[in-house]
């Protein structure tokens, strides 16, 4: 009978082993062995103390059933906090390093310009992360025309790294903090605030600009050097709030510049003009 006993224990250990499963989890990339008697995913989990959260990824599913050798893939849910091109979204991402949680999120590796190294851990309790993707963007200041491919996060940056400083009291559209997606047009405009008297209006401007560079808004004038229709040389320009190069503006704005001149120097055309500027009284 004793023998008999031990036979039937032996045996029962045997079909119990025999039914025992061999179940590989893991868990945001790294492996655990479980082995037990579980029928679903959702009791392995419970086994191997695999708590699961709102968003967690598990496959496969936690109802389907389990056999000897199955491997369970848990990825956790991690909150993020995503600023986009200057707006602010809020995601659940399974993904563990920046680079792979905007892969999740559809955005571009090659987005321009983001908060964090692409390499960095996103952790379970979440982060926030800041991404300027790269737009086409336009500036039209006079005669300059610039097609700019920009991670800038405003209207004012995108100027500064184009070299274009607007003075004071000239007209920006969009506004200069604004942020300039992608497409948009941004043009730069003197604002004319200083009158031009009408006895300085009916003078021979075009006889002027003929003497001095054939009437040419884009002559140069290495001497100087000096610069367009007018000849200006760079601080006389900046001297009438012109901005940039003369050249760079269109026939109207280089004539207004010079005829605020004559106002400034009041009527004394020989300081600016001394061998043309006998050809304003013709």
């Amino acid at each position: 009978m004793v023998c008999l006993a031990g036979a039937l224990a032996v045996g029962t250990l045997v079909a119990v082993s025999y039914l025992a499963k061999d179940v590989t989890v893991v868990v945001d990339g790294r492996p655990m062995a479980v082995r037990g008697f579980a029928g679903s995913v959702r009791d392995v989990l419970d086994e191997a103390g695999v708590q699961l959260s709102s968003g967690d990824v598990v496959r496969p599913g936690t109802e389907d059933e389990v056999a000897d050798g199955s491997r369970i893939e848990v990825r956790r849910a991690r909150p993020l906090v995503l600023t986009l091109d200057g707006r602010t979204t809020k995601h659940l991402v399974t993904s563990t390093n920046v680079g792979d949680a905007l892969a999740e999120l559809d955005i571009s590796p090659a987005a321009g310009k983001i908060s964090a190294p692409r390499d960095e851990a996103v952790p379970l309790s979440g982060m926030s992360l800041t991404v300027y993707t790269r737009r086409k963007v336009y500036v039209v200041a006079g005669a300059t025309r610039v097609a700019s491919s920009t991670t800038a996060r405003t209207v004012r940056e995108v100027l500064r790294r184009n070299r274009i400083t607007p003075n004071d009291g000239y007209a920006v559209s969009p506004p200069l903090g604004s942020f300039p997606k992608d497409g948009t047009v941004i043009t730069v405009t003197p604002l004319r605030t200083t009158p031009i008297q009408p006895d300085v209006l009916r003078l021979n401007w075009a006889a002027l600009a003929t003497c001095l560079s054939g009437g040419d808004p884009l002559a140069y004038n290495p001497d100087g050097p000096y610069y367009g229709m007018y000849q200006f040389s760079l601080p006389v320009w900046k001297a009438v709030d012109g901005m940039g190069l003369p050249t760079a503006w269109p026939v109207e704005e280089q004539t207004y510049r010079a005829q605020l001149l004559y106002q400034q120097v009041e009527g004394k055309w020989r300081g600016p003009w001394p061998s043309c500027g006998d050809r304003l009284l013709t």
